[in-house]
Order: C-alpha cells, then structure tokens, then sequence
C-alpha cells in the first residue's frame, strides 16, 4: 500500500486544479515546477546536489546520534548489518564488500526512488509550498513540513519509522519532516523546479537505511533519536540552516560596505 498512498499527494493536486482552476495543463505544469526548466544549469546542480548532501545529512546524523551516546556503531566487522542478512549469504562475501555495495548503491537507488517521490513532491513542494508563500518562506517551508509530517500519521500508527505507533510517534515525525522538509522547501525555492526536491527525496529514502548499516548489534538504535528522522538528524538540520543564516548575514554585511563608503565619501 505504501507506494500507492505516497500518489496520494499528486492525485489530491490534480483533483484541485480540475475542481479549482480552468487554467491550461501547460500553464500548471509550469507553477508546479515540472516543466519547462526555468533554470536548468541550476536545476541541475541543485538536483545532483541533493542526491549527494541528503544521504550526507543522514551519515551525518547517524554520527551526531552517535557522539551523543544515542546510537552505537561497529564500523569494523558492521555487526547490526551482519545480523540481518540471511544465513545463506553470510560468509559468502565479504561484509566490507556488502557495505561497499550498499553505498555505491545509494546515488542510483535515489533515482529509482525518485519515481515513487514525485508522487508526493508534485503535492507538497509542487502545490503546497508556492500556495504558502505569500505567508513568506520561511512559514511556507515549514508548514509545508508539518503537512508532510501529519500526512504520514495512518503509516505511524500503524508501528513504521519510529515504532511509536501512537501520538508520541506522530509528533516525532511531524519533527522529522519539518526538519528535512526544510532542506528540500529551500532546494524548491531556490530553483523554482521540483526535480532536486524528487531525487532529493529519493536519495534520502535510499539512505534511510544507513543507522542499521552501521550501528552495532549489540545495541539496536533507537530511531527515535538516530534513525534518519531523529533527533540526530534534527540537530544536523539546525546546524546547516544556521550556518546559511550567518553566511547570508555576512554576505550582506560585506555587500552593503561599498554602499556606506560612497555614501560618506558624497
């Protein structure tokens, strides 16, 4: 069922311009950021971008879970991945050469996923996010996220992500969403199309495995606080819009300088 609900979002946006608006399909393919590319130099950029910095944010999220003690890895004899693999493959290959294969798999999994997530991006940063905009970005990425996030609530209490099925579990991926929602609200914006937002989708379900990977089986993690919607990757999120915030602060800083200076030279 899980690959026909994540159409959902497309379907309740072409229900919306069919009842709503008597627009050309032309014209909404264009709002929704589908086509044609309005900047595609960046679009692809952005797009080859994501497919590499969501799994990054996954890794380094795991990591962060990590240095907080919320998650132990075995990054020598990769334990918890050993556990699960059937007993006919184990010690047939090499764990380090699975491992290998696992990642290398990442960037190429992430567009085949991708297909699955356009389902879901035409709905919320295809739709969604630009009708929020008038509120400004930042509200609109974020509201966005929570959309996203409450969307999942049937998928959580039904025991998927968190193992949480109950509110607890739907709080925290209303958190989760709005954390990674943030990063792909932005990916939208900044390229008015929705591709680096899909295959950044996709690359991030693709790495959404990576905790059990590299964690230790001795000590199964907790997904609440390192799985690739945890509190670990929260605190990675945080810290790169943070780090943007300053960069653009000081980038305007260093812009409006030559301004004052002919300003007081006059």
């Amino acid at each position: 069922m899980l690959p026909v609900m994540m159409f959902t979002p497309s379907l309740a946006t072409v229900l919306t311009v069919l009842l709503l608006d008597r627009g050309s399909w032309r014209s909404w393919l264009r709002h929704l950021g589908v086509w044609p590319v309005s900047m595609p130099r960046r679009t692809a950029l952005l797009t080859a971008g994501a497919i590499i910095a969501l799994p990054l944010t996954v890794a380094a999220g795991v990591a962060t879970s990590a240095a907080f003690g919320f998650v132990r890895l075995d990054l020598a004899e990769f334990s918890g991945f050993a556990a699960t693999l059937p007993r006919s493959m184990q010690g047939e290959v090499s764990i380090h050469t699975l491992v290998v294969v696992q990642l290398v798999m990442i960037p190429f999994a992430a567009i085949v996923n991708g297909l699955l997530a356009f389902g879901e991006e035409i709905g919320w940063r295809g739709w969604l996010l630009p009708a929020l905009q008038p509120l400004g970005n930042w509200p609109a990425v974020l509201l966005t996220g929570v959309a996203w996030g409450i969307w999942h609530t049937p998928l959580i209490l039904l025991g998927y992500n968190f193992d949480r099925p109950d509110a607890s579990g739907v709080l925290l991926m209303v958190a989760g969403c709005v954390a990674v929602g943030s990063l792909m609200g932005w990916l939208r914006i900044w390229s008015g199309s929705i591709w680096p937002c899909v295959f950044g989708h996709g690359a991030f379900n693709a790495a959404g495995g990576l905790v059990f990977l590299l964690s230790s089986a001795d000590a199964p993690p907790d997904l609440a606080l390192a799985g690739p919607l945890g509190v670990g990757t929260w605190v990675v999120v945080l810290l790169l819009v943070a780090a943007a915030l300053v960069a653009r602060r000081v980038r305007n800083a260093r812009s409006s300088v030559p301004v004052a200076a002919e300003s007081r030279r006059t």
